[in-house]
């Protein structure tokens, strides 16, 4: 697929194709629920109300608030969320994140990989839908 369209924030870089994005967040950024809400609106402004995926590509190391979890959690139309890692510590921390995150997540060692599961699993979310 190709990028719709490409932001830069504060934050890192976003990458919106047609049902999903792709966020490489800049090295030591801490990512909490209110330093979020501009990546919040740019998906709302992209998505709208629809169901989408999320690829984190984890190009390099930033720390997620992990209390702010019930929070993020409330996203009800991220539907698919993948990280991408680099190295086993990227892994360990995906590892932990799970615990707090409730979303439909998996973590691969490559974008091509997760581009795949994040396209397949919204399309099967949206056969079950129709259902």
């Amino acid at each position: 697929q190709n990028v719709k369209s490409h932001k830069t924030i504060h934050l890192g870089d976003l990458f919106f194709f047609e049902n999903y994005l792709i966020a490489e967040f800049n090295e030591g950024v801490e990512i909490n629920y209110k330093n979020f809400d501009a990546v919040r609106e740019l998906i709302k402004e992209h998505f709208g109300n629809d169901s989408f995926g999320l690829i984190s590509n984890r190009i390099n190391s930033y720390s997620i608030v992990i209390t702010d979890a019930p929070l993020f959690n409330q996203c009800e139309s991220l539907k698919a969320y993948a990280t991408v890692t680099y190295s086993l510590f990227a892994e360990r921390v995906f590892n932990v994140e799970n615990y707090f995150f409730k979303f439909n997540k998996q973590n691969f060692n490559s974008l091509s990989d997760a581009k795949v599961w994040v396209e397949n699993t919204l399309t099967i979310n949206t056969q079950q839908s129709l259902n």
